[in-house]
């Protein structure tokens, strides 16, 4: 098996926030960001793997603080951890104001990619060589997240979901049940 080094697949991109990206309340439109993001999961994910690549799941997206018009905003991306044909893809979006150079933390988002042939076949993908306690980290954490989004799955194909755990329910304000 071949492994790459993180620092071989990560991808960097910057853009201007134009009007055209805003929303009506002139902040950037999520569903903007939410583009871009995929964009350069694509782009890291395919780096890594030398194959076409395609979205398979979006773990996390978190939105932290809103992007104006007219800031830079920088998205970094990296693979942080990798199954047989699928990676993980972390992003971290930045903010700058370019006229005060201040940077904030606006994003984190975590894309599943999966590596296919051209007849859209999975294909295996090169293992991951970390070099790094922050690179130790992040697959740590992609393998915390990989658990939650088992559990997550399992319980929303559970059918028999009225149970004790749920009683609480009818003490709410805002919800009325009549069943």
């Amino acid at each position: 098996m071949t492994f790459k080094k993180v620092e071989d697949s990560q991808v960097t991109i910057s853009e201007l926030m134009l009007p055209s990206h805003s929303n009506f309340n002139g902040k950037i439109h999520g569903g903007y960001i939410l583009s871009l993001l995929d964009q350069i999961a694509f782009a890291c994910a395919s780096k890594h793997s030398g194959a076409y690549c395609v979205t398979a799941s979006v773990d996390t997206v978190d939105f932290l603080k809103p992007i104006e018009i007219g800031e830079l905003v920088t998205m970094k991306a990296s693979v942080n951890s990798i199954g047989s044909s699928s990676m993980v893809i972390g992003i971290r979006v930045e903010a700058e104001n370019i006229r005060t150079g201040e940077k904030k933390h606006c994003n984190s988002s975590y894309f599943t990619m999966v590596a296919k042939n051209e007849e859209g076949k999975s294909v295996p993908v090169p293992g991951l060589m970390l070099k790094s306690r922050e690179e130790l980290r992040r697959f740590a954490k992609s393998l915390k997240r990989l658990e939650n989004k088992v559990k997550r799955r399992k319980e929303f194909n559970d059918t028999d979901f009225i149970s004790e755990e749920y009683l609480h329910i009818q003490e709410l304000d805002n919800v009325k049940i009549e069943m």
